[in-house]
């Protein structure tokens, strides 16, 4: 062996060293750094972006689609994935609005409207998944599709809205000013949406991180077999994930009908995507490389900020699109292929 092979062993062996630093590096703060170098970019184009009144509207913004996301990534930790999320969206927001509108009944009772068709799109999904055994995305791409069409059948297809003609004659209810303020509101003021965004995110952190139930779950996802031999009811807490995710489409839901002041057809139709992506993304942050609440948090906020960021600097709707799909395209490749090179 030669003098300059012997050489070239330990100074091969730095090399991967250093890489191996620098992918470990990258896949837990890559999609922080990212974040970081957007708020800066953002900030030098448009000092208007750094202010508190724009943060807020970020903040509000990412709201309702990080309360989907957080649902979603509860699903997730079982191995499973809530398609109806963005369905189950849209419903709510046509039960409350139909509710206090074409019924004329309280605010209150909108929201509990609403809450129960969270659960019943939840239900709907714990029979086709855990009951009847269908695979997860199969079984809620056909709740998706269920929920949408009974939307539009108990509306006749058309937006539910105050003054609408409903037999006729003027439809004899409206929005409440209390429901309303869900959707308008602030709480020293930060708006009420932002503050339940906050409150679940919380909550849902709680429940993956610090309890037996999260343990669980997250147990299930990795190996429902080992789970099931181990003394975990499967079945018992995949419902669990469902109906949290179902809890928290019908929270959204609730928001964004409150908001809109109208039931929309179709108004929970983007957020589906939108929340998959965040969750998604989330993959990456920290290189937690699982569903997780800080990560999904995180997650909205990315895409709530590249949203911003690209409308102020007047950049077309079809271009904040592709950004998105390769700012979530580029989180995956952190989270998955970085972690093999680590």
């Amino acid at each position: 062996m030669t003098a300059t092979s012997t050489a070239a062993g330990p100074a091969a062996s730095a090399s991967r060293r250093a890489a191996s630093r620098v992918a470990a590096v990258a896949y837990r703060y890559g999609l922080l750094g990212v974040l970081a170098v957007m708020l800066v970019v953002f900030a030098l184009l448009r000092p208007a972006f750094a202010t508190y009144p724009n943060a807020l509207i970020v903040l509000q913004s990412v709201a309702v689609v990080g309360i989907v996301a957080l649902g979603v990534t509860v699903s997730m930790t079982t191995g499973g994935f809530d398609l109806s999320a963005g369905a189950c969206v849209g419903a709510v927001v046509m039960v409350t609005a139909l509710t206090m509108v074409r019924f004329n009944l309280t605010g209150a009772t909108a929201v509990v409207a609403g809450l129960l068709t969270g659960l019943l799109v939840a239900g709907v999904n714990v029979l086709l998944t855990v009951v009847a055994k269908v695979p997860d995305l199969v079984a809620t791409l056909g709740t998706l599709f269920l929920f949408q069409g009974l939307a539009l059948i108990v509306t006749g297809g058309q937006s539910v809205a105050p003054g609408m003609t409903v037999d006729g004659a003027p439809a004899p209810g409206r929005y409440t000013e209390g429901f309303a303020w869900l959707g308008g509101g602030t709480v020293a003021s930060v708006p009420v949406p932002v503050v339940v965004f906050a409150l679940l995110a919380a909550l849902v952190y709680v429940l993956l991180h610090h309890t037996r139930w999260g343990r669980a779950l997250y147990a299930i996802g990795g190996n429902p077999e080992a789970a099931r031999l181990a003394g975990i009811r499967v079945a018992r807490y995949r419902a669990l994930a469902y109906a949290v995710s179902g809890v928290c489409a019908a929270v959204a839901g609730i928001l964004l009908s409150a908001r809109l002041g109208r039931g929309d057809v179709g108004a929970g139709d983007p957020y589906l995507l939108q929340s998959v992506a965040a969750a998604l993304i989330g993959f990456a942050v920290l290189g937690a490389n699982r569903p997780n609440a800080l990560g999904t948090v995180v997650g909205a906020l990315f895409i709530g900020v590249m949203i911003n960021g690209l409308t102020m600097l007047n950049a077309p709707y079809y271009a904040q699109t592709f950004v998105q799909g390769a700012l979530l395209v580029g989180a995956l490749v952190t989270s998955y292929t970085l972690r093999r090179i680590r």
